[in-house]
């Protein structure tokens, strides 16, 4: 399929952004729907709940991991291919998870899984970045997050509701399923937009080469450590809160679940307000604004924590501040950090996804070390959101000046 005409009609130009969005969403697609059946996978299987959240952090490793391998292959043979054969291969590997049985086996396939869904996520920033640059590439990024953002919502509550109906083998295999949707969709209204002249022959050596440049780019290394600090504090959150909320608060896998989807909904509501205040903020100043709230959120739900605090809602109201605040770093991060590197837009895209997964397994592995009374969980969050500032502070003394504009997407 020939490359797209970069003036596409706006129906055609969101129907590829909302795909787009959807294949960005393998992150939560992959952890959220499941968390419900983290308990159940763990009496299942014969293990405690730090055993059953190995296969949280395996997973956020293969996305890590895939998006160094994805990214570059994008850069070579175009980010078509690579997106078809990530989703093929999500779809097989969501099935071996369905039939894993131990807790040694699905970790290896959740790691696998964790591989093919970078594909989508390393493939489409760069699909976004081939399109668009500046304000626009941030307007852009906004709202694939904001239909992105959808998944953490819908994810938790459908995976409570079909833990009535089915166990957690069940639940894989409906991410199969979605993974056979993903496909379908791709090879409907994903074209290729990469030209032939502008992709890589050197694959991943030439991506080895161009690391030492992204690394000496002190915006580039700025924006993406702190973003994936913030987003660090987010996984701290994901991984622990089944936890917290269903063993420490004693609240079933069904409200567990709608409380999840209150909080992905601040995620939505924040992507889309970035959307539309890209046009008249730069980047950078929302970003600031991101890390700064993320920073108060998570420092007010470790003194609910210390506190003792045993009532759920007003715990839920400094996560409800920290969680929605991502919907501001996110896109931001990711636009300033690939604004000057459009000629390895895949390369670039795959480091930075990678660091951000990296650095969410790390959280989710430490956070998964605390009880359920959510002491790990906080101390993990304000950690991440500290260093998030303290990086953009010490490595980003002035950003790039990215202005707003007024285009629309």
């Amino acid at each position: 399929m020939s490359a797209p005409e970069q003036s596409t009609d706006r129906s055609g130009g969101l129907k590829i952004l909302a795909v787009l969005g959807a294949l960005s969403a393998f992150g939560p697609i992959t952890t959220d729907i499941y968390l419900p059946s983290l308990p159940h996978v763990a009496d299942a299987l014969h293990t405690d709940s730090a055993g059953v959240q190995t296969s949280l952090s395996t997973c956020l490793v293969g996305l890590a991991l895939g998006q160094l391998v994805a990214g570059p292959f994008s850069d070579r043979w175009g980010r078509r291919p690579i997106l078809l054969a990530g989703m093929a291969t999500f779809a097989i590997t969501s099935v071996l998870c369905a039939a894993a049985p131990n807790i040694v086996l699905l970790d290896i396939f959740r790691l696998l899984q964790g591989v093919a869904g970078a594909a989508g996520i390393a493939a489409s920033m760069a699909v976004v970045r081939d399109l668009h640059t500046g304000a626009k590439a941030a307007r852009a990024y906004s709202i694939l997050m904001t239909v992105s953002s959808t998944a953490p919502m819908i994810a938790p509550v459908l995976g409570g509701q079909l833990l009535r109906v089915t166990d957690w083998r069940g639940v894989f295999g409906v991410i199969a399923g979605i993974g056979v949707v993903l496909f379908a969709c791709t090879w409907l209204w994903i074209p290729e937009t990469l030209a032939p002249e502008r992709r890589h022959t050197g694959g991943l050596a030439a991506t080895a080469a161009i690391v030492p440049t992204l690394i000496t780019d002190r915006v580039f290394v700025g924006y993406t450590l702190a973003g994936g600090f913030s987003f660090a504090a987010l996984f701290s959150y994901i991984s622990s809160s089944p936890f917290v909320f269903q063993h420490g608060y004693h609240v079933s896998p069904q409200v567990f679940s709608l409380l999840f989807a209150l909080n992905s909904l601040g995620l939505i509501l924040a992507s889309s307000a970035n959307a539309r205040l890209v046009r008249h903020l730069r980047p950078a100043q929302l970003f600031d604004a991101g890390i700064s709230g993320a920073l108060i959120g998570a420092t007010l739900t470790l003194i609910c924590v210390l506190c003792r605090v045993d009532q759920l809602w007003i715990i839920e109201i400094p996560l409800w501040v920290m969680i929605s605040t991502i919907g501001f770093t996110q896109p931001n991060a990711t636009a300033l950090a690939l604004d000057k590197h459009a000629n390895i837009a895949g390369s670039a895209s795959a480091v930075l996804g990678s660091v951000k997964f990296v650095l969410g397994a790390g959280a989710a592995s430490l956070a998964g070390m605390g009880g359920p009374e959510g002491t790990a969980m906080a101390i993990v969050s304000v950690v991440a959101a500290v260093s998030a500032v303290t990086i953009r502070t010490v490595l980003v003394r002035r950003a790039p000046r990215v202005a707003a504009e007024t285009s629309s997407v």
